[in-house]
């Protein structure tokens, strides 16, 4: 059986290989050496107060005419001069570490035997045990879902320790500071607090951390900002964090520590249930022996052959992704750094970045049977949708809604522009980041948050597209002007302002039909129903250029610039399924051509697996493969099977960790209403194997899936809600369509016989 968990045989020496746990809102990261732990501790809403607080979108709406004029008209860079205030670019928020839980051992160091570190993916522990003369040592670290607060547990023959807080995080700004203490209250218990104050005048005041220290068969005293333990045989550390103005109050922190047990045991008790039904629900087996399973981390990224998908490698990071993606999916969806940091100055603020990686980090969200996790991700944007009404309103003087190219998480306002980057003129934006919360209802079925949440989001967004469609060409199409494809401009350089991107015509089609739709099933809004369902024939068809690739631009006369990391024009492949080689047979050639032309720039994570996911869509197995071999050939692993984003570990970045599983369940079963499709893009390494818990945007579910190439056969199990036919598809069999009738959960098993298929070429479309 597949192993929920890795192991290793050497400490972590720096924070990147920290092993990592979390509940959504902290996050703890543990490394160092076993007399030498540090437990980096981090908090979703912990970011740096800078100057963005007071910026607002540019108020440029009453120029837009004559912005259009000039674009059309070839003068693109005055026209994204026109449409800013020539302000400079400025940033989000940044992302922070919060403080440190130091453990020190007292006497000399001793020997080290038998040293081993885990990370439990189905209890969410790290554990790191070891011996020595004296006897077993054992630490334990985990993130209670339940009881809001990260727990220790040190247990040893005789355990002489210094523990204490500190801020010292790599990079730390020297105009935040920190203040320490630490308290004895008795002979068994102590209490360390430690502050973090940022500068004054931007806003939130800052941010703390309390730990309650429990001991047994010893005696613990403080001195200074260290609480020091003598011949216990147990140490119990609970920590609670907080962000606030004014600062939080560190005695409120400790008094609701009270209130918990100081029992390690009862603790996970009562968390695991969560966290491990949750996690428990999927699971891939590509018929790994066991021996290769069980090699520490570092062997198994070791392993990686860049010209070989390791089959090993790819079920780890399956389930280290879902893992990761769960534990640092609460209060709000996942950051670039999903939910943890070792060092202050993360890259592009460690924020949210939606033109791409949000999307690609929430992929497998729902697929993998952890629909939960959509909750925090749609309460990023019901905190922020406000936000999204004042873009429009300012910026394009419409109704509904604009969405930003980043957020920090506090705010949604569109202000993360210049002169060269035109993002008030990305208008793909908002159809995009609500695409996830439609797929949760397309599997789900779930009808009240369609109704209560999802419908007017998505009406506000066929409504901006109602008022902003006012200019018609020779042809009498509706003209996207103007418009951005991120992150990247036509081809002569000429101003990344362009007409009819087609991210933003595909957002465009999508918006408007999709709101009509909904409201029809609902019964609300008739009328303006029926009018973007005509507003959306109105829009031009997408272009194939002299290539005969898909253009990024359905405009003649703007060619598209390929040697670039986004694919941000196949929006329709993935994930609309718009252009699908079944539906659509010329369009999907074209837009696979356009696939294969783009450069891949910097090799950067979420570039790969945008085109991994668009590969597979397209059924194209052997570039879905080469992409996820950028990824696992050429060192982007640290040995917590978190990910980079450049080769050569460059830059912690959980795009890859969170994104690989939503991949490799697009290589194996792709969906949509009505169709479930077997093997879609199966690599040839992966000729046997089953994956199991995986939700379908046809609102069946699929139980597992198991195929066999050698012995020609691959078998699934559907379940579905309710009575409905499904039609299951797969390209590799005989008989390649089969209409399968489902009962009200009653599971039904089909068996599709197999044909070998051709190494290194797409299944015929």
């Amino acid at each position: 059986m597949p192993v929920h968990s890795i192991h290793d045989t050497q400490p972590a020496d720096r924070w990147e290989d920290a092993f990592l746990s979390g509940n959504g809102e902290y996050g703890i990261m543990v490394f160092g050496h076993p007399h030498r732990e540090r437990i980096v501790h981090n908090h979703h809403r912990y970011v740096l107060p800078n100057e963005s607080l007071g910026l607002r979108p540019p108020a440029v709406a009453s120029r837009l005419e004559n912005v259009r004029d000039l674009v059309l008209a070839g003068e693109r860079e005055r026209a994204q001069r026109e449409f800013s205030d020539g302000r400079a670019m400025a940033w989000t928020q940044s992302f922070h570490p919060g403080h440190v839980l130091h453990v020190d051992a007292a006497a000399e160091e001793g020997p080290v035997e038998c040293y081993r570190r885990v990370t439990d993916f189905a209890t969410g522990e790290v554990r790191v045990t070891w011996s020595d003369g004296e006897g077993d040592w054992s630490r334990r670290a985990f993130v209670s879902r339940t009881d809001a607060v990260a727990v220790v547990e040190i247990t040893g023959p005789r355990l002489d320790l210094a523990i204490r807080l500190s801020g010292e995080v790599p990079g730390r700004p020297s105009e935040v500071t920190f203040t320490t203490s630490a308290e004895a209250c008795g002979d068994a218990e102590a209490s360390l607090a430690v502050v973090g104050a940022y500068p004054p005048g931007l806003g939130a005041a800052g941010f703390a951390g309390v730990t309650r220290a429990v001991v047994a068969g010893g005696r613990v005293g403080a001195e200074g900002d260290v609480v020091r333990v003598e011949g216990a045989t147990r140490v119990v550390l609970l920590t609670r964090m907080d962000r606030s103005a004014p600062l939080p109050r560190t005695d409120v922190l400790r008094t609701n520590l009270d209130e918990l047990p100081a029992e390690y045991d009862e603790l996970l008790a009562r968390h695991v249930p969560v966290h491990g039904e949750l996690h428990g629900r999927a699971e891939l087996d590509l018929g790994v022996p066991d021996g290769i399973r069980s090699l520490p981390v570092s062997e198994l990224i070791a392993r990686a052959d860049p010209k070989v998908l390791d089959s090993a490698l790819v079920e780890a990071l399956f389930h280290s992704g879902r893992y990761l993606l769960l534990s640092s999916s609460g209060v709000l969806p996942p950051r670039l750094t999903g939910l943890w940091l070792g060092a202050w100055g993360a890259a592009w603020s460690g924020d949210y970045t939606t033109d791409a990686n949000i999307n690609l980090q929430m992929a497998g969200a729902v697929l993998t049977g952890m629909p939960e996790l959509i909750e925090p991700y749609a309460a990023l944007i019901g905190g922020q949708i406000e936000d999204w009404r004042t873009n429009a309103r300012t910026i394009y003087g419409t109704r509904g809604v604009l969405a930003p190219s980043r957020t920090d998480g506090e705010h949604g306002l569109l202000f993360h522009l210049d002169d060269d980057w035109p993002w008030t003129m990305w208008l793909a934006g908002a159809d995009w980041l609500l695409f996830p919360l439609y797929e949760y209802w397309q599997a789900t079925g779930d009808d009240d948050f369609l109704a209560r949440t999802l419908a007017p989001w998505l009406v506000e967004a066929a409504v901006f597209f109602e008022d902003f469609l006012t200019r018609e060409d020779d042809d009498g199409h509706v003209v996207l002007v103007p418009s951005y494809s991120p992150e990247v401009g036509p081809k002569d350089e000429r101003g990344a302002a362009g007409v009819n991107a087609t991210m933003d015509l595909a957002a465009a089609r999508h918006a408007l039909s999709t709101a009509a739709d909904v409201c029809t099933r609902l019964g609300i809004e008739q009328a303006a129903a029926a009018r973007w369902g005509a507003l959306a024939e109105r829009l031009p068809p997408y272009r194939v250029d002299d290539h005969g690739a898909l253009a990024e631009w359905a405009w003649p006369g703007l060619e598209t610039a390929d040697d670039h990391r986004h694919v941000s024009h196949l929006y329709p492949v993935w994930p609309l399924h718009d252009i699908t080689p079944d539906d659509t047979p010329d369009l999907a050639a074209a837009a696979r051509e356009a696939l294969l032309r783009r450069g891949d720039e910097n090799i950067s994570a979420h570039g790969s697996l945008h085109r991994a996911l668009c590969a597979a869509r397209l059924k194209d197995s052997e570039t879905a493969r080469a992409n996820v071999l950028k990824i696992l050939g050429r060192n982007m692993v640290f040995r917590s099977l978190m990910t980079s984003h450049n080769p050569d570990l460059d830059i912690y970045n959980a795009d890859a960790a969170h994104c690989l599983p939503a991949v490799v369940v697009e290589m194996l079963l792709d969906s949509r209403p009505g169709i479930v499709e077997l093997l879609p893009a199966l690599p040839p390494e992966w000729r046997s194997g089953s994956l199991r818990g995986i939700a379908t945007r046809a609102g069946v579910s699929v139980d597992e899936l198991t195929w066999d190439v050698p012995e020609g056969f691959a078998r699934v199990v559907l379940t579905s809600p309710i009575e409905r036919d499904v039609t299951l598809v797969c390209r590799g069999a005989a008989e390649r369509r089969q209409t399968v009738h489902l009962l009200p959960h009653s599971p039904t098993t089909v068996t599709v016989p197999l044909v070998r298929r051709q190494r290194g070429k797409p299944s015929p479309s």
